[in-house]
């Protein structure tokens, strides 16, 4: 995992005041996979000094691990002027920390030959140029950058014009560079970070032009949701499915919503039904309806090609965490890439697996079963709290413990625990803080009292 340092008392850069930091040194991937993005985002070792508000990255030596890619690099900040002796002196224990973390068969020879980068920019583009990332990528990524840590320093009333004067460099791949600087420095506890970049985000969805039409996307997509949830209230038919898709034929976002939602009910009968439809109209309708056909078979072939690309790569996952030497952690590092064809073919391996009395691989299974239901009910956890903390009144409150029954049982508390002893430790966010330790008392006294009635039934 990344190497913390207690907060250490250095001279800052700029006015040589000194300052408190926490300084990361050990960016390993073997126990923190996060760790290469937290270095690449540029979050770790900042800092601002409160004499001259002196901001930007603080130097320090740095070792870097990626085992998937044997890659074992370090740096040395030049201004720093480190002797060689001393260099190897702060390397040593960081390399035998790496080394100690690794199973034996993993203890390969690049390890023993560690790379120096002469300079910071150097240490980044070897870690991405190992990704696949050219140098014309990296330099295109740089300037996103730049722009974002420009725009995050403007005034709110300044950015709606800035926002419109760079709405050309605004695209998909600057977003998901906010959002992971957002995810970064919510990690490192940075929340003021974490609010201007929220910020940002909001003012680049309200004024740039992919910002409206991704806000557009959300808002059809809703509607469509909401108009099929209510169709599903009387009953869904082919019928009224395909009534509901030539109500929406004029919006490609609400039609490739509902086709792709309803995918089962666009079999050789919809189609038929539509034909017929067809075939019984003229003019102007039979236009709209020959249309809406074309553009159904163009969505049901995509979707058909995505699904089947899902199942290939879920089965191929499956195989990967069953051939892990321990597959809890495989299966819990592969979370993020664990979707509902995922599930769908792990139940289908754990029928046959049954059917055909295959023990071992039935145990496998069972274990990655075991992960998945973890994660699942942390996650059910997270979203009961989080719906909580909306909510202003006691009542309100109470009526989401009802209503999640079961579900607040001892993880439940030891996690809503948890999260109080990690905003506590953080100690910048009294507010939420006190609300954490009230809805703590609602959740203690909710326990206390079913477990009363159930005793004495």
């Amino acid at each position: 995992m990344s190497e913390l340092m207690a907060k250490t008392s250095v001279p800052c850069p700029n006015c040589r005041q000194p300052i408190l930091i926490d300084l990361t040194r050990l960016f390993d991937l073997n126990s923190n996979p996060e760790a290469k993005e937290t270095l690449l985002s540029g979050s770790a070792n900042t800092f601002q000094c409160p004499s001259c508000r002196y901001q930007g990255v603080y130097p320090t030596p740095i070792v870097y691990h990626d085992p998937d890619k044997e890659l074992l690099l370090t740096y040395f900040p030049p201004e720093l002027q480190t002797p060689i002796t001393e260099q190897e002196r702060t390397i040593g224990p960081l390399i035998k920390k790496i080394m100690d973390d690794l199973p034996p068969e993993k203890r390969k020879a690049y390890l023993f030959k560690p790379q120096t980068m002469l300079t910071r920019q150097r240490l980044l583009e070897t870690i991405l140029e190992a990704d696949g990332i050219t140098p014309e990528m990296m330099k295109a990524q740089q300037e996103k950058l730049l722009l974002l840590q420009q725009l995050v320093n403007i005034s709110p009333e300044s950015l709606p014009e800035q926002i419109a004067q760079y709405d050309e460099k605004i695209d998909e791949e600057l977003f998901v560079l906010l959002s992971r600087l957002a995810q970064a420095s919510a990690a490192a506890g940075d929340q003021q970070s974490v609010h201007a970049l929220s910020n940002l985000q909001q003012a680049l969805l309200q004024h740039s032009t992919i910002g409206k039409a991704a806000a557009l996307e959300a808002s059809e997509t809703r509607a469509a949701m909401a108009e099929l949830q209510e169709l599903s209230k009387v009953g869904i038919t082919r019928e009224n499915l395909l009534d509901l898709l030539v109500k929406n034929t004029d919006s490609e976002i609400r039609l490739t919503t509902i086709a792709s939602m309803a995918r089962g009910g666009l079999d050789y009968t919809f189609f038929q039904t539509l034909t017929d439809k067809i075939d019984q109209s003229n003019g102007e309708e039979k236009n709209v309806l020959l249309a809406l056909r074309d553009k159904l078979l163009t969505i049901v072939e995509a979707v058909d090609k995505a699904m089947k690309a899902q199942v290939e790569e879920s089965q191929k996952l499956l195989q990967e965490l069953l051939a892990a030497d321990d597959i809890a952690a495989a299966t819990e590092e592969a979370l993020p890439r664990i979707n509902q064809a995922f599930t769908d073919v792990l139940n289908a391996e754990v029928t046959k697996a049954q059917q055909t009395d295959d023990t071992g691989k039935l145990t496998k299974l069972v274990a990655i079963v075991g992960v998945l239901r973890a994660a699942s009910t942390s996650g059910a956890v997270l979203q009961v709290i989080e719906q909580m903390l909306e909510l202003e009144s006691p009542e309100e409150r109470q009526q989401v413990l009802e209503a999640a029954g079961e579900a607040i049982n001892d993880d439940f508390s030891q996690t809503l625990s948890g999260l109080i002893s990690q905003v506590e430790s953080q100690g910048d966010q009294p507010e939420l803080l006190e609300k954490l330790k009230e809805i703590n008392r609602e959740v203690l006294r909710f326990t206390m009292r079913r477990n009363l009635n159930n005793g004495s039934k």
